[in-house]
């Protein structure tokens, strides 16, 4: 099986994901979505759970490089900041879908522990990104920045579940509006 395939099957696996969490995950649906057969998924993944970590590693990953080139395209953390909220919307746009990572943390209790330090690797990305730029932007101090940091992200990730809990990408922009608002993200 080649590289493209592998890469194929973690897209496929990461949609699910994103709609039906990792008890979605089923090797024989993933191979009917990506045409090929079941048993080939093993030739990269040995099990679910190796899948899984794959995916939510790779998840991670990808939001990391997209959050540091936000910094870099822009120059400009308040704007990353403004745009930072737009990063768990998109999945919302895409089928009422929740952040993997996000979906993941509401099934943490039953996933395999190289998924769970991966989920966990998703929020800790997020929250030193977040405490890097808050302290750039000039919004906290240093010795404040985690705190503040964490209480954005998992605002931000809950005006995402709210949203998807009502179909409804509006009452995300709304809850954002009204961290903007209240202060907890710049305005």
């Amino acid at each position: 099986m080649s590289t493209n395939a592998r890469e194929t099957i973690l897209a496929a696996a990461r949609k699910t994901a994103q709609a039906h969490g990792y008890g979605g995950l089923s090797y024989r649906d993933l191979a009917a979505d990506v045409g090929i057969k079941a048993a080939s998924i093993y030739h990269h993944f040995a099990s679910k759970a190796d899948l899984g970590a794959a995916v939510a590693r790779r998840y991670w990953e990808d939001i990391a490089v997209e959050l540091d080139a936000m910094l870099e395209k822009t120059g400009d953390p308040l704007e990353c900041l403004r745009l930072y909220p737009g990063t768990f919307r998109r999945s919302l746009e895409d089928g009422n879908r929740l952040c993997l990572c996000s979906f993941m943390s509401a099934e943490y209790a039953n996933l395999p522990e190289a998924m769970q330090r991966e989920t966990q690797g998703f929020a800790d990305v997020n929250i030193a990104w977040l405490a890097k730029v808050l302290v750039m932007a000039g919004a906290v101090k240093p010795k404040e920045s985690e705190a503040r940091a964490r209480a954005i992200f998992a605002a931000v990730s809950g005006a995402q579940l709210y949203a998807r809990s009502r179909s409804d990408v509006s009452q995300f922009d709304a809850l954002i509006e009204s961290y903007r608002t209240s202060g907890l993200l710049p305005a």
